[in-house]
């Protein structure tokens, strides 16, 4: 089997990455040595930059669809109600960051959705295909898989979680540290005896003499669903029970409730928090990208997001590559402006698992961007709010949504204030007066929604950054 990109594994940072190079018509082959996609809520909170990327990849109505908000913390006490918790700091809605709340979504429906998109562009997984093995030379990589076949591609992703096969096969180690030391158990449960307006949050109580009673339990209703997804942490050296009957004890120690108001487990798993960040991100043609780059303590709902914009930045530098005739050293930029991006979220992270951060402005990521990137060329003297690096916001210029004018894999030149220039290769081209969160200028804005480059006039080098990174051909 012959393809130009080998991504394996069919996680959310997986399913956007082909997303991403179908609607590219960049041939690329998912793999995933399950049997199909992952059954549980792990990652259930989707931030705003993330919705951002999915209204771009056109999931976003189906993932609001599908999903809802978090809904208020509520406190209880020897089965009385105490008092609320706010579970984030509020934000406020602009024009400029539409999404601003954390959409709550189980992981297993937005996988779903990620297929489902991913098929109606013509791309396909294929399921119950392990990496074996895995070499590279100049020309590009093999990997044998367990159902003996080989798959050849110009390049391979390595998206397969925080065990990656690949990560060892090419040797790039993990640094990192453990967050936590006691276990944790999160699972996917149906529960009588609690309404689903609130996350419901059990502080310890004393006793429970095999650990079952001393530490926090929260449950949360799964927006979409009939399902709650429970969380809670035993101490150092636990052994911890997946059972429906250890998960019912677990439950009538720390809560009011009754072991029989737990009626059914659907999914459990149990883990140890840690923070780890891959050494590289790339290895010759090989390139890490979500939980195989970088593992987060699950608090502050970073892991996956990070992960999407991984796949959201890795996917139009490839089609760029491949498709359009770019410069092979684009690549390069995947890893100098996604590490520095994965430790700083890890650190967040990190701080929130401690309580030493509380869940706000910094954990939406709406604020990251890539200003000391090699592709970030600031050319004016005198920037105004928005320079090139920075994420670019959404505005309504002469009548035309920005975020319209940016959905697909098309670069966007935004002429505010100023004439718009003669270019020869195909851009999107938006014209207006200045705006607030823009200022004044010329300003070319990524496939992936960053300003790349931006002046006060083409002749500050516009058109040498157009021939190195901008297709050549209109895309399909």
């Amino acid at each position: 089997m012959n393809t130009d990109v080998l991504i394996v594994g069919a996680g959310p940072t997986g399913l956007t990455l082909g997303i991403d190079l179908a609607r590219r018509g960049v041939p690329a082959q998912v793999v995933e040595r399950a049997d199909g996609l992952f059954p549980g809520s792990r990652g259930k909170g989707l931030q705003p930059r993330t919705m951002e990327i999915f209204d771009d990849l056109g999931v976003y109505e189906a993932i609001r669809a599908a999903g809802g908000t978090y809904p208020a913390g509520m406190i209880w006490q020897d089965g009385e109600r105490v008092g609320e918790h706010q579970m984030f700091d509020p934000v406020g809605a602009d024009e400029d960051s539409p999404y601003t709340e954390p959409c709550m979504i189980p992981q297993w429906r937005t996988q779903r959705i990620l297929l489902e998109r991913l098929e109606e562009l013509g791309g396909k997984v294929a399921f119950s295909r392990k990496v074996t093995g895995l070499t590279q030379d100049e020309e590009g990589v093999t990997a044998r898989l367990t159902s003996g076949d080989a798959v050849r591609a110009r390049y391979a992703v390595a998206a397969d979680g925080g065990r990656s096969t690949v990560r060892r096969a090419v040797g790039i180690a993990m640094t990192g540290e453990e967050v936590d030391p006691g276990p944790m158990l999160v699972a996917d449960v149906r529960i009588t005896g609690l309404d689903r307006d609130n996350w419901h949050i059990f502080p310890p109580r004393d006793g429970g003499g095999d650990g079952a009673g001393g530490d926090i339990l929260a449950i949360c209703p799964l927006a979409g669903t009939e399902d709650f997804q429970l969380i809670t942490r035993f101490a150092h050296g636990t052994e911890v029970d997946l059972s429906l009957d250890g998960i019912r004890r677990v439950v009538a120690a720390r809560s009011h409730l009754a072991p029989d108001d737990v009626t059914e487990v659907r999914w459990a798993s149990d883990f140890r928090p840690r923070a780890a960040l891959a050494d590289r991100f790339r290895a010759g043609r090989v390139f890490l990208a979500g939980d195989a780059a970088h593992v987060h303590s699950p608090a502050g709902g970073q892991g996956l997001n990070t992960s999407v914009q991984d796949a959201h930045n890795l996917g139009w530098k490839l089609g760029a590559v491949l498709r359009d005739g770019a410069v092979a050293s684009l690549l390069d930029t995947y890893e100098e402006e996604r590490r520095p991006i994965a430790a700083q979220m890890l650190s967040l992270s990190t701080g929130v698992h401690r309580g030493e951060i509380r869940r706000g402005a910094a954990t939406r990521q709406l604020g990251l961007g890539y200003p000391e990137s090699s592709l970030a060329h600031e050319t004016r003297t005198a920037p105004g709010p928005l320079r090139a690096g920075g994420r670019a916001p959404d505005a309504t210029v002469d009548g035309v949504r920005l975020f319209d004018a940016f959905r697909g894999p098309h670069w966007t030149l935004l002429a505010l204030g100023m004439p718009a220039p003669d270019i020869d290769v195909p851009v999107r081209t938006v014209r207006g007066p200045a705006h607030d969160s823009y200022g004044t200028g010329l300003f070319l804005v990524r496939p992936d929604g960053y300003v790349g480059w931006a002046g006060d006039t083409a002749a500050a080098g516009l058109p040498e950054y157009l021939t190195r990174f901008v297709p050549r051909r209109p895309p399909a």
